[in-house]
């Protein structure tokens, strides 16, 4: 993970741009400037560009009639090709700032700054007053009749005695919406936008995930609709309660927000009698942000306690890890014990985010990511905890390239050595195409190896065009557990998509097609269908999805390989060995939202005795009880059925707080009772208050 590191530091280094002055630098050159010695050409380039926005701009009507009298506050660069660039604008009416660009677009391109010798970047700021009748006077006691007056526009100020009084803040313009910040793997928030980003002819690739706000913003206008939801409140208590963040602040050159985050659950499982309520209790803390337009960062750190409905409580305390804690809570992390049979479980994300230029996104953190366009995912999936990561996106043509590297960890009492958890790697490449304005492909690969015979992270991996499988077979037969998949998505209109996905783990052509049901063929597939604007109401997004998958698959012969992380898979969440289909409607307007989902499945568990059946990704494929005749659901065949219901009411757009109520019904019923799997019903309700920023899934 270093060298992940050195990366993106040389990087950023690499991309400073040229600010300071000297002997060796020159100034931007425009044509009439040519004559000029040298010693005049820095006065020469800024009155001609003062002179030039002065006979352009026209200040505007609604402007004038409010009598306004103030500045635009303008950040622009002039590349190495000699083009001006906007960088930031800051006014009190939109007009202006739009003013303003359209002044700058008409500007020609000059002579580029140098320095020693070579076309530089360069960088300046100019305040331009408001009526223009003020630079006008101004321009006329500093202007003699040559080029060697100082800058009027500019600002030249350099007494760092001020330095501190300097920094103040400008209009906060909301950033996060065009910034390189990941959007939270929320369901409900990507189904706000999703019909706007695959509508039929825009070249996005919704699949890889999680989306940057930059991405999304070219097709959704996340302002506008944040707009229509927002109050009109007065105090400051009402608008961080109701519309801002609790802290934000912003320059031309960087930007933050801090937000206090909750997710307070009460309820009650009414077929639990050993203790009266559930709850859940957490607070955290969102500190998010952007070291100028390229650099941005995102940490929460989260505090928990909870105790859940008594089949959740089973399932965690089933991902027990070494060391004695009681459980691990499904995709939150493990949990000491908590008062009367509660959990404590503090888990921490973050990442930087790095965007050098427009075909490359470099992130470096530790959190979770989703391949897919359904809302489960059979290739990699959000449902395990927070992992350490590094990933590459690149994006040119019809192309979207997403690489990434991960650590993940074996938390079995059989694989700890001396007190520490196995640590093992993964890789993964996802190519996503869009062949036509409807039809969208992906490839998708990975391989998970472990820190067998010391060698690490293995840097036959690191090669991002590069097929794994023939690596993994370079070194060994069990040096290592690859996966290929197949991803697909067709548009028939912009208000019904396709999808699926394909997966397979163990590519023998002879046990596949042999027709025996060979344990060998550990194959998985999706299918999926989304219906924006359904019936042509607006807002209401309904999802129906067929996932099966076959024993065995995910699994590895070693039984450290396989496809998992802290005791869960990193794909379905229910492993393998299983079939489901899974109905979902949600229905969104203006503030207020709610959602309907309905799963049944039918899957295959484990007997009490030493058979491996195929549904624990966990256990060895050497554990199985035959070679051929394997089936979907062998094993401890169990039928189930889970419905759950919400509604709620979104407090504060800017953090996506909600109020909301729910209530589950969980059937479960296996033909044999044993005492992991037996026959038991829940009826779960729940009242709450929640940051929407990642997702509870309950359905297990």
């Amino acid at each position: 993970m270093k060298s992940y590191l050195f990366l993106l530091v040389l990087l950023i280094i690499n991309n400073f741009k040229f600010q300071a002055q000297s002997n060796v630098q020159r100034f931007p050159e425009f044509p009439q400037c040519s004559t000029v010695d040298f010693e005049n050409k820095e006065a020469c380039f800024k009155n001609t560009l003062r002179e030039f926005i002065l006979a352009n701009y026209t200040v505007p009507s609604k402007v004038i009639d409010e009598d306004y009298r103030g500045e635009v506050k303008v950040v622009f660069e002039v590349d190495k090709f000699g083009a001006f660039q906007v960088l930031y604008l800051d006014a009190a009416y939109v007009e202006l700032k739009e003013e303003m660009q359209r002044v700058f677009n008409m500007l020609p391109t000059i002579q580029p700054a140098t320095y020693n010798a070579r076309p530089v970047f360069a960088q300046f700021r100019m305040p331009v007053k408001i009526p223009l009748s003020l630079n006008l006077e101004q321009f006329q006691q500093a202007y003699k009749g040559n080029h060697k007056s100082e800058s009027v526009l500019f600002q030249t100020d350099n007494d760092i005695d001020n330095e501190y009084d300097e920094i103040q803040p400008g209009k906060f313009t909301r950033p996060t919406y065009e910034s390189q910040i990941n959007i939270p793997l929320s369901h409900e928030y990507y189904s706000r936008f999703d019909a706007e980003f695959n509508r039929i002819g825009v070249n996005t690739h919704a699949a890889s995930k999680p989306l940057l706000f930059s991405e999304v913003s070219k097709c959704y206008n996340f302002k506008k609709e944040e707009d229509t939801q927002l109050k009109k409140v007065n105090s400051w208590l009402g608008r961080k309660l109701l519309n801002e963040h609790l802290a934000q602040f912003q320059t031309e050159d960087y930007w933050f927000t801090l937000d206090f985050a909750l997710d307070l659950q009460l309820g009650k499982d009414f077929q639990q009698k050993d203790f009266d309520f559930t709850y859940n209790n957490t607070r955290a803390l969102v500190f998010q942000g952007g070291l100028g337009k390229k650099l941005n960062f995102y940490t929460v750190a989260y505090e928990n306690q909870g105790r859940f409905a008594d089949y959740y409580n089973r399932f965690a305390e089933s991902l027990r890890p070494d060391g004695g804690d009681p459980a691990i809570i499904p995709g939150r992390g493990i949990a000491k014990p908590f008062m009367d049979e509660g959990y404590d479980y503090p888990v921490a994300e973050g990442y930087l985010s790095y965007t050098p230029n427009k075909f490359f996104n470099l992130q470096f953190g530790h959190g979770k990511n989703f391949i897919g366009d359904g809302y489960r995912s059979l290739l990699m999936s959000d449902n395990a905890s927070p992992y350490p990561y590094f990933k590459l996106n690149t994006t040119f043509w019809k192309l979207k390239y997403t690489n990434t590297w991960m650590s993940l960890r074996d938390v079995r009492p059989e694989v700890t050595a001396s007190g520490s958890f196995r640590t093992k790697y993964m890789a993964s490449h996802y190519l996503s195409y869009n062949v036509t304005k409807r039809l969208n492909i992906g490839l998708f690969e990975s391989v998970v190896w472990e820190n067998d015979n010391n060698r690490g992270f293995d840097l036959n991996y690191l090669n991002p065009v590069i097929f794994y499988r023939a690596i993994e077979f370079s070194t060994g037969a069990r040096g290592g557990n690859a996966i290929i998949g197949l991803s697909s998505k067709y548009k028939f209109s912009n208000t019904i998509n396709a999808y699926g996905q394909f997966v397979i783990d163990e590519f023998s052509t002879s046990d596949v097609f042999g027709g025996q049901q060979s344990w060998k063929n550990k194959l998985g597939y999706q299918l999926g269908v989304k219906y924006f604007d359904a019936f042509k109401v607006p807002g209401l997004y309904l999802q129906l999805e067929y996932n099966q998958v076959r024993p065995y698959t995910y699994s590895h012969n070693t039984g450290v390989l396989n496809y998992g992380h802290n005791n869960q898979s990193m794909a379905h969440l229910w492993g393998a060995n299983f079939r489901e289909i899974l109905a979902i409607a949600r229905y969104k307007k203006n503030r207020w939202y709610g959602n309907a989902k309905v799963i049944y499945g039918k899957r295959g568990f484990d007997y009490t005795d030493a058979q491996a059946y195929g549904g624990d990704i966990y256990s060895s494929e050497r554990q199985r009880p035959f070679d051929v005749g394997v089936k979907v659901g062998q094993g401890n065949t169990t039928k189930s059925l889970f419905g759950s219901i919400e509604a709620g009411y979104i407090v504060n757009p800017a953090t996506n707080l909600k109020l909301y109520g729910s209530f589950i019904y969980r059937s479960f019923n296996p033909r044999l009772d044993t005492a992991s799997y037996f026959d038991n019903t829940t009826s779960w309700l729940n009242f709450g208050i929640r940051t929407d920023i990642f997702n509870w899934y309950y359905d297990y």
